[in-house]
C-alpha cells in the first residue's frame, strides 16, 4: 500500500495551541534555569502538516522538516548546549541499549520542553486516536559512533504516575510531585500513604536533532519489524534533522535501533500513556511486558 498523508490523525495540530503549557506542581524540585530562546505555539512553530501515515510493518506516522527552520534551530542548539555543558545528566542505565540517556524532566522549562507540552501530547495521542491520560516521560538520548543494534521490542510496557491525574490543560511527568512522594515509574514504588496509578505507554516518538549529515550506510536507523524474531527489518527511518517517528505501542509495534557505525546519533524520545484497564480491554492483560 502506498504511503498516504496522515490527514486523519494531523488535524490535532490545528488545535493545538489553546491548551495552557503543564505547570509544576507545588512542592515539586527546581528545574535548570535556561537562557535560550524561547519558541512560539506549537501551531506556529510547525512547518506544515503534511504528514504521512504508512502501514507496513505497522501502522506508524512519519514527518521530514517538522518545525520551522526558526524553531527547529533552537531546538537543535538547545540538544547540543544541553549535551556540551551537562555531560554528567546522560547516563548510560539502560539495560540492553547502548545509549546514554538525560531525563527532559530537568530542562522542561527550555525550548526542550515543548515536547514534553500538553499541545504536543494531545498531538500525538491524536495521530492513533488513543485516549490518553496527560502523562508522559522523555528522554534525551545519544549513541556514540559505533553504537550497538538494539533488538525488537513494542514499547508496551507499564508507567506508574503519582496522583492526582494529570488536569485536561496539563501534563503529569514522574518527577512533578515532591521528592518524598515520587512514585517509582517502572515499578510503582512509593510510601505507603502515595497514591498512584498504572498507566501503560500508548505511543512511542522519536524526533531526530543534533546530528551530522546522515548518509545511507551510516547507521543510526530506527528500524522497523513485522516480527520479533525477524533479523532484517521491514522498514527503516532515517535520523534525518527535524524528523520524526510516531507509532501507537501495540503488542506488534517492533521496533529497534541500527546500530550507527561511525556518527553519533542523537533524538528526544518521548512517550504518552494510557490506562492500564483500556491495554486490558483491547489485547489482555497478557499483553503488557513487565520490567
Amino acid at each position: 500500500m502506498a504511503p498516504r498523508t496522515a490527514a486523519a490523525g494531523v488535524p490535532a495540530v490545528t488545535g493545538a495551541a489553546a491548551p495552557t503549557p503543564a505547570r509544576p506542581e507545588p512542592g515539586s524540585p527546581p528545574r535548570r534555569a535556561t537562557t535560550a530562546t524561547p519558541l512560539p505555539e506549537l501551531a506556529d512553530a510547525l512547518a506544515h502538516r503534511r504528514w504521512v501515515r504508512r502501514e507496513r510493518p505497522f501502522p506508524h506516522v512519519v514527518a521530514s522538516n517538522v518545525f520551522t527552520p526558526q524553531c527547529y534551530a533552537v531546538l537543535d542548539a538547545e540538544f547540543r548546549r544541553i549535551e556540551a555543558e551537562h555531560p554528567e545528566t546522560f547516563h548510560r542505565n539502560m539495560a540492553g541499549y547502548d545509549a546514554a540517556g538525560a531525563l527532559l524532566d530537568r530542562y522542561r522549562d527550555g525550548p526542550l520542553g515543548l515536547f514534553v507540552s500538553r499541545p504536543w501530547h494531545d498531538l500525538l495521542a491524536g495521530l492513533f486516536g488513543v485516549p490518553a491520560t496527560g502523562d508522559m516521560t522523555a528522554s534525551l538520548h545519544h549513541h556514540d559512533p559505533g553504537g550497538a543494534s538494539g533488538w525488537p521490542h513494542n514499547d508496551l510496557n507499564p508507567g506508574w504516575f503519582a496522583d492526582p491525574p494529570a488536569g485536561r490543560h496539563d501534563v503529569r511527568l514522574p518527577t512533578d510531585a515532591p521528592a518524598s512522594a515520587r512514585v517509582g515509574y517502572h515499578h510503582g514504588d512509593r510510601p505507603p500513604d502515595v497514591g498512584a496509578r498504572e498507566t501503560v505507554r500508548a505511543v512511542s516518538a522519536l524526533f531526530y536533532l543534533a546530528n551530522p549529515e546522515w548518509e545511507a550506510g551510516d547507521g543510526g536507523e530506527t528500524a522497523l519489524y513485522a516480527h520479533p524474531g525477524d533479523r532484517v527489518p521491514r522498514a527503516t527511518v532515517p535520523p534525518l534533522p527535524n524528523s520524526l517517528v510516531a507509532f501507537e505501542c501495540t503488542p506488534y509495534s517492533w521496533h529497534g535501533f541500527v546500530g550507527n557505525r561511525a556518527k553519533p546519533r542523537n533524538c528526544v524520545v518521548m512517550w504518552v500513556h494510557r490506562d492500564r484497564a483500556d491495554v486490558e480491554r483491547r489485547w489482555g492483560a497478557q499483553s503488557i511486558v513487565p520490567w
